[in-house]
């Protein structure tokens, strides 16, 4: 007990327990350092040098250590790697299965999962794998295989696989380790190839990840793989008819299991709006979306690509073990890197071989001399039982031969020549000797040439890789530009705005209130009041906005087009002022004021005109004894409209007795100008791309297809538009079209002119013959167009070029009619040579835009090997569109009239 001790041994034993303490610091200096060190170099990243963490390195060692051409148990192979690996079975047959699911390294047999549908692999007992010819070809190399004692000192494993190939970028690699992580995407094994060629050529390479699972994906913020990057990948949503969406592709890190559930949540949230949804993946994806009655496709699609899996965001983190140490790089850095590696490795290569041959060819020299000059026949040699004096005596039979030889000769040479039999002695052929060495010393000059030209050798080297292994392996992602879609302008309308004016409250749980109209829950509310102020907030179940509402509506943010027509009486000096103004951005739940700002200042009269409207009112005066006029009409049309902040015009001076709507307006607007991005293959109204025209009421857009069709579609900006369009420009139902077309049945050439039929929006209905082997050659929206036709004539067939205006051939008749024959010989090729309008049909270009009048198709012009005879018909002088970043908005979505109950005009009357 403590009481029992004296002062100097009470102190000296809290001394001793004070001495055996060890502070957290020092833990965490030492064995967390350890263990984290641990982690990054042998678990989580993987090496640059073979792309491979060591759990795959060690699978792939098992697997070439067992391999000798058949297919191997999964748990055999698993089995066998716990020899190097040290944690467990389920770490190694999970790794296992993620190597075969790559297609790359391991020939798999049985059910390895679906990448596609996320369904895992059947258990190792059940399926089998090998290595790849790819892998057995590209992967190993024990000469060139630096090698490490195991984990338990009984077997040998290789430190890094001498890996002749970006592995590494080309599957992909993701882990997380202690303080950092690592996520590195695929790429596609051919371009792979095509870059490392490019690096040895001295270019720098310039990669984009390519998903196993397709779809489309925008890598126009990859930053090279390195932190900060981000890649958004999309499905592939095909249009199959209006009612009916299919998913064909899926982005990458996501399963048909999950897309789906994700896009049955947001249709239960009111995102978007189905019927139904079925899976029908097998070998490839497809997911049927059938959409509810009235539900638009285009809308549809973009809002599977705003709230649910259909469109994915990857951020990459491009983390590799270099140098024993974790290192950070872009991915084009890797690719240099592996290229250079790989050219050291096929030196290496060389070197051994070289030296190999070097040594075949030593010993059949040594052999020879020793079987012509008859040493072995020698009575020093043949009476010696001494080793070390046969050895003396070959010395000096040698010693005239000497400069024959590469380097020295040794005991050990001696040894072996020895241990020769006396009937291979016997039977010793020069002339076939003399003809190996020849072809050895062939070899050998290939191999210093091959060194002498390093370089070449390995791009030959990805070459006969390409060649083959690079069939079926083309890219399956398809890179491009995407449109940002803004959720408020895709989401449903899914819950009801209602409105107390008098209290001042907006939302929707105010049931038994008036009510506004639909609107969605992302959505955000601009609300006007009496007192001329208004404010923007998001949609609420119950929010005060101020009390007096004179108008509530949605709010689209950079909406030009809607303008408020206002007239007001300052608070201050009594004058009343009109103003006209739109609301395009403001800071949300900030209140405005679009009056001078002074007290008492009030609103006589509003409007909101959802396209520019300008309605005419009359205003009525109180009585004054210095006015004989007491009315007068006001015309909207005639003000300018300004920013909402402007003070107005002088509306009068006198008090206002009464303002009453006395003719509804109409847009003071011009139409809509409309452009087409080819890059987007979408409409905006940003100036980017090919200028299509203005745009107003029931105006429509037409598309031309190569198979000679079209198609009429709105003009919304939500609108999807077919890759597969070869033109597209506004729809003028008099505009006359010439076509020449090949008819499948009569097996002739014919030429129609002819205005395009005003079909319903969406239809897509053929301008040629329906028989089989039918096709569009040519097709121009020119006044006149002359082609070149070859044609062979008469009996002997002759060669003979002719050329044919087309508007001297057949007058304008109906879409439907076939038209007349183009010439009444065989016609060989038709080529279109010009084609102008008349002088008075040639509108104004628009200024910096595209002139497009003209529309002009005609089939590719190869020869050679290139040659197709039936080439798909190729639009001629499409100028590239700009790439541009932007935000789609479209107004026209939503209805910002605000109904007056008493009046459907949407105008409010004095207040």
């Amino acid at each position: 007990m403590s009481e029992d001790l004296s002062p100097d041994e009470l102190n000296s034993s809290e001394d001793n327990k004070l001495h055996n303490i060890t502070s957290l610091d020092g833990l965490y200096e030492n064995w967390f350092l350890d263990y984290a060190s641990y982690v990054i170099l042998d678990r989580a990243v993987p090496h640059i040098n073979d792309g491979l963490k060591p759990v795959q390195r060690r699978i792939l060692h098992s697997l070439k250590e067992m391999d000798d051409g058949r297919f191997n148990k999964a748990a055999n192979v698993i089995g066998n790697t716990m020899k190097y690996h040290p944690h467990g079975d389920a770490s190694i047959g999970d790794a296992m299965v993620q190597i075969g699911q790559k297609n790359l390294l391991i020939d798999t047999q049985g059910n390895w999962g679906n990448i596609l549908t996320g369904d895992s692999a059947a258990a190792p007992r059940y399926i089998e794998g090998r290595l790849s010819k790819f892998a057995n070809e590209v992967v190993f190399n024990p000469d060139t295989t630096n090698w490490q004692a195991s984990y338990d000192g009984r077997n040998k494993e290789p430190i890094t696989l001498p890996v002749k190939f970006p592995l590494l970028l080309a599957q992909g690699a993701e882990g997380i380790a202690v303080g950092l992580a690592t996520k590195i995407l695929p790429h596609n094994f051919v371009e792979l190839l095509d870059a490392s060629i490019e690096i040895l050529k001295g270019n720098r390479a310039n990669l984009m990840p390519d998903f196993p699972t397709g779809g489309m994906a925008d890598c126009s913020a990859y930053n090279e793989g390195q932190r900060g990057g981000r890649v958004r990948v999309r499905a592939r949503i095909v249009e199959r008819d209006k009612k009916t969406l299919a998913i064909t592709e899926v982005p990458f890190s996501t399963t048909t299991g999950g897309l789906i559930d994700s896009v049955i949540s947001a249709n239960d949230k009111g995102k978007i709006k189905i019927k139904k949804i079925e899976d029908n993946t097998a070998k490839t994806v497809e997911i049927i979306v059938h959409l509810a009655p009235g539900i638009s496709p285009d809308v549809t699609i973009d809002a599977l690509y705003a709230f649910t899996d259909c469109e994915v965001s990857i951020s990459p983190n491009t983390c590799v073990i270099r140098d024993d140490k974790p290192h950070f790089m872009s991915v084009n850095d890797i690719l240099e890197e592996c290229t250079l590696n790989t050219k050291d490795l096929l030196k290496q290569e060389l070197e051994i071989r070289l030296n190999e041959l070097k040594e075949k060819i030593f010993f059949s020299s040594l052999l020879k001399i020793f079987i012509q000059e008859g040493m072995y026949k020698n009575p020093e040699y043949e009476n010696s039982g001494n080793f070390e004096v046969v050895v003396d005596v070959l010395n000096k039979l040698f010693t005239p031969f000497l400069s024959q030889f590469y380097r020295p000769i040794l005991s050990e040479d001696y040894k072996r020549l020895i241990d020769k039999p006396m009937s291979s002695i016997t039977r010793f052929d020069v002339k076939k000797a003399d003809e190996q060495m020849k072809a050895l010393e062939e070899e050998i000059k290939e191999i210093k040439h091959n060194l002498k030209h390093l370089t070449q050798y390995a791009i030959d080297w990805f070459e006969r890789l390409k060649a083959k292994f690079g069939k079926d392996r083309e890219r399956r992602t398809e890179l491009r530009v995407f449109d940002k879609v803004e959720a408020t302008q895709v989401a449903l309308a899914n819950v009801k705005l209602y409105v107390n004016r008098e209290d001042g409250f907006i939302g929707t749980g105010l049931k038994k209130d008036e009510f506004v109209g639909d609107c969605s829950d992302i959505d955000e509310i601009i609300v006007f009041r009496g007192d001329g102020k208004f404010t923007v907030t998001k949609v609420q179940e119950k929010v005060f906005v101020g009390k007096d509402i004179v108008h509530v509506a949605v709010f689209k943010k950079n909406d030009e087009r809607t303008v408020y027509n206002m007239i007001y009486k300052d608070g201050e000096s009594g004058i009343t002022y009109v103003k006209r103004f739109s609301v395009v951005g403001v800071t949300r739940d900030k209140e405005y004021d679009l009056t001078k700002g002074t007290k008492g200042s009030r609103l006589l009269y509003f409007s909101a005109n959802p396209n520019g409207e300008a309605e005419v009112v009359n205003i009525q005066l109180k009585p004054h004894s210095k006015l004989k006029k007491l009315q007068f009409d006001e015309d909207f049309a005639e003000l300018a409209i300004k920013g909402r902040g402007s003070m107005g015009n002088i509306l009068t001076k006198y008090p206002v007795k009464k303002i009453v709507l006395k003719s509804k307006g109409v847009s003071t607007l011009a139409g809509r100008k409309i452009w087409f991005d080819d890059v987007l293959k979408r409409l905006n109204a940003d100036g980017r791309g090919k200028y299509l025209g203005e745009f107003d009421g029931e105006d429509k857009v037409l598309t031309v297809f190569g198979n000679g069709s079209y198609e009429l579609a709105s003009f919304d900006l939500n609108n999807h538009f077919d890759d597969k369009m070869l033109s597209i420009e506004k729809y003028n139902p008099e505009k006359v079209y010439s076509v020449v077309h090949y008819d499948g049945k009569s097996k002739n050439y014919l030429v129609k002119r002819f205005t395009f039929e005003n079909i319903a929006i969406g239809k897509q209905t053929s301008f040629i013959s329906d028989e089989g082997g039918s096709k569009m050659v040519l097709i121009s929206g020119a006044a006149q167009v002359v082609v070149s036709v070859e044609q062979l004539k008469g009996k002997a067939q002759a060669a003979e070029t002719v050329e044919l205006n087309l508007a001297d051939l057949i007058d304008v008749k109906g879409m439907k009619a076939m038209g007349n024959r183009l010439s009444a010989h065989t016609v060989e090729k038709v080529t279109l040579i010009s084609e102008h309008d008349d002088e008075n049909d040639v509108p104004d270009p628009e200024p910096n835009s595209v002139d497009d009048t003209n529309i002009t198709i005609t089939p590719e012009d190869k020869t050679g090997e290139d040659a197709q005879p039936n080439a798909e018909p190729q639009v001629s002088a499409e100028p590239s569109p700009k790439k541009v970043d932007f935000e789609i908005t479209n107004p026209d979505d939503i209805d910002l009239n605000d109904k007056d109950k008493s009046d459907d005009s949407g105008q409010l009357g004095l207040f």
